[in-house]
């Protein structure tokens, strides 16, 4: 669903597919590798605890024998020694929680810095994103895939790490204890790894492309609750709400069979390998039974072995119960991942050039295609001199923006090159050409803050003279006049404190601020009346004084006094000149003319 009720945009979101788990879950744990040191020590602790905690079995077995031989053979109780062994089993218990502890509060330590380091690697990688494939991903799945899927993985990595280094650890420890006290009843007891290995696959297997597609559901949903909220006054006016909530709920729906499928699968798992003890532990009481009676092993034996065969089918259980969050963890990993992995832009060169003209522009043959089999620019040349205004015209679709993007290298052209005062923009890196130049959209953008810190983004360091010089220059401080709180007013940019026009002259006045050699106005008044437009005019003459300015207009009557004009017609300059020589050619521009003014000459009478 888009802003204005139709479809969901689909692009960006990959195609359902089941997630190589293993492949992805070594590159997750890669990621932890430079947390190695630390991650030794919890290994250290990790096996120093299960240590402790494994031995205490075997010590409160040693205690029932020197009870039962008091009750039933005849000999004198040892007390001290009984007192002895139980305060060896609670100083081994303790031990065994306080190791636990610390090394839970470092795995955690170890976690957070590893996402930490995730989320710093994400954004660093949006940053370097190329625009197209910025473009082509829905908001919602991209911000799904920072935010939902990266803590997805925190927690995954948090509540499994630990608990499975832990219970590896205790299944072999009792399993050493099991051996040391009798080969048989060890026996018995490994039945159950098999078992349990193959019931944990086969639902594994089946679970995993579930939770796949609950990830990737989830990024969809959110992609389409951003855009109905984004476009929220379109859909109302619109009158398509329920269409909105229609698609809501297919959406809803299809993540819920997702999540519902994805857990009920691996909620299988944890009933399924207590099942599997549980037999274990009767088969092991029956051959126990057995055995005491037939002299080769004492009751405390017994018992110790029962103890150890829970300790042993319990993290069997706890392992096939990792599983579900391991899957999930895995998938929402392989989707951070693919946002990792995505093209980056091409590589700025280490010292590139910096020109040190006034802002000449010149388009040699420059050509360009969003996709190699649909040519939009094609040979395209024209030169802009310093302080010159330069205006581009043209029906919808003939590239007038693209032009103004490739400039600024949003996009990177197919052919041809672009210069700025003589340096080939290709070999300046981005930040020194996007730093002599500055851009007013259609779209105005203010982010949460006060006006004056709006108008300061585009130089941080201006001080608050030249704040109040740029908004005096766009008139921004008649609009600042009627507010209580003055330039301390605080908007974003879905506000409705200011209207449009008064957001665009901010907009306006950042621009001015920035001091650009290079000026790009994209239908800057488009979203103005007729007289905030006359406003605006009077701040552009003057913000484009001494500076090469590039004006993308609708509205002709804006660009009347533009040193040049570009008729562009499907990637093409077709006609070029002033607006008095345009006109009285009765090209291109001279039909646009008549078309335009006929029609306000129309809507007047």
């Amino acid at each position: 669903m888009s802003g204005r009720g139709g479809p969901t945009r689909t692009a960006g979101v990959p195609p359902q597919r089941s997630v190589d788990f293993l492949p992805s879950a070594k590159r997750l744990l890669r990621r932890m590798g430079p947390e190695a040191p630390l991650l030794a020590v919890v290994v250290v602790l990790a096996v120093a605890g299960v240590a402790l905690a494994v031995v205490a079995p075997k010590l409160l077995g040693d205690a029932t024998d020197h009870v039962v031989d008091a009750a039933f053979l005849g000999r004198p109780l040892d007390r001290a020694g009984l007192e002895r062994t139980v305060l060896q089993v609670v100083a081994v218990v303790t031990g065994s929680a306080v190791l636990a502890f610390v090394q839970g509060v470092l795995l955690n330590r170890v976690v957070q810095r590893t996402v930490f380091r995730l989320r710093a690697d994400v954004e660093s990688t949006i940053h370097r994103l190329p625009l197209s494939h910025v473009d082509a991903t829905p908001r919602g799945e991209l911000l799904s895939r920072v935010t939902n899927d990266i803590d997805n993985v925190s927690q995954s990595l948090q509540q499994t790490v630990s608990q499975a280094l832990v219970s590896v650890l205790t299944v072999v420890g009792v399993v050493a204890m099991m051996f040391s006290i009798s080969w048989r009843l060890a026996l018995v007891a490994l039945v159950a790894v098999p078992l349990t290995l193959v019931v944990v696959a086969l639902i594994a297997r089946r679970a995993q492309p579930l939770f796949a597609g609950q990830w990737r559901e989830t990024g969809a949903l959110n992609a389409q609750i951003e855009e109905a909220f984004t476009g929220h006054d379109v859909v109302t006016a619109s009158g398509r709400r329920e269409e909105v909530r229609a698609r809501f709920a297919a959406k809803n729906d299809e993540l819920f069979a997702a999540s519902a499928g994805a857990q009920f699968l691996s909620g299988t798992i944890m009933p399924s390998t207590m099942l599997i003890g549980n037999l274990v532990y009767v088969a092991i009481a029956v051959v126990g039974a057995t055995m005491v009676t037939g002299g080769s092993i004492t009751i405390g034996g017994v018992q110790a072995f029962v103890q150890y065969s829970r300790q042993f089918t319990q993290p069997l259980a706890q392992l096939g119960s990792m599983a579900n969050l391991l899957q999930s963890g895995v998938a929402s990993a392989e989707r951070v991942f693919e946002l990792l992995d995505a093209p980056r832009m091409s590589p700025d060169p280490a010292d590139g050039p910096k020109p040190s003209g006034s802002g000449r522009i010149e388009f040699e043959h420059v050509s360009f295609r969003y996709t190699p089999d649909t040519p939009l620019i094609e040979d395209l040349s024209f030169t802009a001199e310093p302080g010159q205004t330069v205006a581009i015209v043209g029906p919808t679709g003939a590239g007038k923006t693209t032009l103004v993007n490739l400039l600024l290298r949003y996009y990177e052209v197919t052919s041809g090159r672009i210069l700025l005062d003589g340096v080939d923009t290709a070999t300046m890196s981005r930040a020194e050409l996007r730093s002599r130049a500055a851009i007013v959209l259609q779209d105005t953008w203010l982010f949460q803050g006060t006006i004056a810190e709006n108008i300061a983004y585009a130089r941080p360091s201006a001080s608050g003279a030249e704040v109040l010089e740029a908004a005096r220059a766009a008139s921004v401080d008649t609009v600042v006049a009627t507010l209580p709180e003055g330039f301390q007013t605080v908007v974003d940019d879905d506000a409705g404190r200011i209207s449009a026009g008064e957001k665009q002259l901010i907009t306006i006045a950042r621009a001015h601020l920035a001091r650009p050699r290079v000026l790009v106005l994209d239908e800057a008044t488009s979203s103005v009346d007729t007289r905030t437009e006359r406003v605006v005019q009077r701040a552009m003459a003057a913000l484009r004084a001494d500076r090469t300015s590039l004006v993308i207009a609708h509205r002709l009557s804006t660009i009347r006094d533009a040193d040049l004009i570009l008729v562009m017609e499907s990637g093409r300059v077709v006609e070029q000149g002033r607006h008095e020589d345009l006109v009285g050619a009765g090209g291109p521009y001279a039909r646009l003319h008549e078309a335009q003014f006929a029609g306000a000459a129309t809507e007047v009478e």
